[in-house]
């Protein structure tokens, strides 16, 4: 993975930051950040947030022949994709030397440390096997994406459940959800890793680096543990030489971390478990906003109607508890009004239309009235060759 260029002014300031025992975001050398587990709707689906990194996993399943050497396990495939949209850094169409890194790691962690019952995968010795596939995809990079991508691996293992099939003779039956319910894999623990960065050839010590103390550390340390205290894998990089006693206060606090990841994790399981039996959302949906776009929230205010700058004669008063702020309802004219500042509306379809007011239909439908009048005059006169024309004094 290319690193992004820090300029001299930054990464002074972000170590000068680290060696006061600071950091950017407000946290302390051993926190981590807001870890969030969701799952979809699909079983083996399943997002992790840790702070604005974020990754998103899918497990599914297939048969396929076993191994010569293993002919009675099932087999499991990792794979992990690095999009530019995660972070510009990624390369698009190929496969980088931190993907390969990320796939090796998570085969030592989860296929290596026996957390999957892989001879549970078997349906037919020697022929028959499950085959359990792992995808991660990295949505956007923040820094301490091993973290995340284990994480996302693991919950998505968990949650996953694989069809049903019964074998009849080597005839082999796969059963569909709506009839058997999906069997889940045998989990017998829960490794997650713990990465360091390491500051100074290792006098400073952070957990959980962003992206920015990834790019000025000198190096990192990689711990991979299960709640029951033992280390599936330790992986460490960068140019520094490490002492007996700061890989001992890696692993303690490696302990006290796990846990509180596993505890998450297994919160987010129940939560989602529990969310299917009982038929309320689960998944994503319940990640979505409460909130809606068409929702209108009214303050409280109190109108009173008023026409003409006066008061109504049959003093229509709408009042609406809204604190101390009093609005006004002009009546305009016939079907018209405005409410609080304002005039009337100057809105029109057509540049030489004008607003109608009630004096204004009053005035035509009297000279509608007068019209109609003088035509009754007109034929009463009888005259084919002349019209008489009375005109009133009003027309004058």
């Amino acid at each position: 993975m290319k690193s992004s260029k820090t300029s001299i002014v930054e990464r002074e300031f972000i170590l000068n930051c680290i060696r006061n025992s600071k950091r950017l975001d407000g946290r302390q050398a051993y926190d981590f950040r807001h870890i969030k587990v969701s799952f979809g709707k699909d079983r083996g689906c399943c997002e992790v947030q840790l702070g604005d990194t974020r990754v998103l996993s899918q497990v599914s399943c297939d048969i396929i022949q076993p191994r010569q050497n293993r002919p009675t396990e099932g087999t499991m495939y990792f794979n992990v994709e690095l999009s530019p949209m995660a972070s510009p850094t990624f390369e698009l169409g190929r496969q980088s030397e931190f993907a390969v890194e990320l796939i090796r790691l998570l085969e030592k962690t989860v296929r290596d440390s026996r957390a999957i019952d892989t001879e549970s995968l078997c349906i037919i010795a020697g022929e028959k096997v499950w085959e359990i596939r792992v995808d991660v995809h990295v949505l956007n990079h923040d820094g301490n994406i091993v973290d995340c991508v284990t994480m996302a691996a693991i919950s998505a293992l968990s949650h996953f459940r694989r069809p049903d099939v019964s074998v009849v003779g080597e005839e082999v039956q796969v059963h569909s959800p709506d009839d058997h319910d999906p069997v889940p894999l045998s989990v017998h623990h829960l490794p997650v890793s713990v990465t360091f960065a390491y500051f100074d050839q290792g006098k400073h010590l952070l957990v959980d680096p962003t992206d920015k103390e990834e790019r000025v550390m000198d190096g990192n340390m990689i711990i991979s543990m299960n709640i029951h205290r033992e280390i599936c894998s330790v992986q460490m990089s960068g140019d520094m030489l490490l002492v007996k006693d700061q890989i001992l206060r890696c692993t303690q606090i490696s302990v006290v971390k796990v846990a509180e990841i596993v505890d998450v994790i297994k919160q987010a399981l129940a939560n989602d478990s529990k969310a299917r039996a009982s038929g309320d959302k689960f998944g994503f949906a319940e990640s979505f906003a409460k909130e809606k776009i068409t929702t209108f929230h009214r303050g409280e205010m109190e109108v009173e109607m008023i026409s003409n700058g006066k008061q109504s004669h049959e003093e229509e008063s709408e009042k609406v508890n809204s604190g101390d702020v009093m609005s006004e309802v002009m009546l305009l004219g016939e079907g018209t009004a405005a409410i609080g500042e304002g005039g009337k509306n100057t809105w029109f379809t057509d540049e030489t239309a004008k607003p109608i007011t009630a004096k204004k239909r009053k005035d035509g439908k009297s000279k509608k009235k007068k019209k109609q009048k003088k035509e009754s005059v007109a034929a009463e006169s009888g005259s084919e060759e002349e019209e008489t024309v009375v005109l009133l004094q009003d027309d004058l």
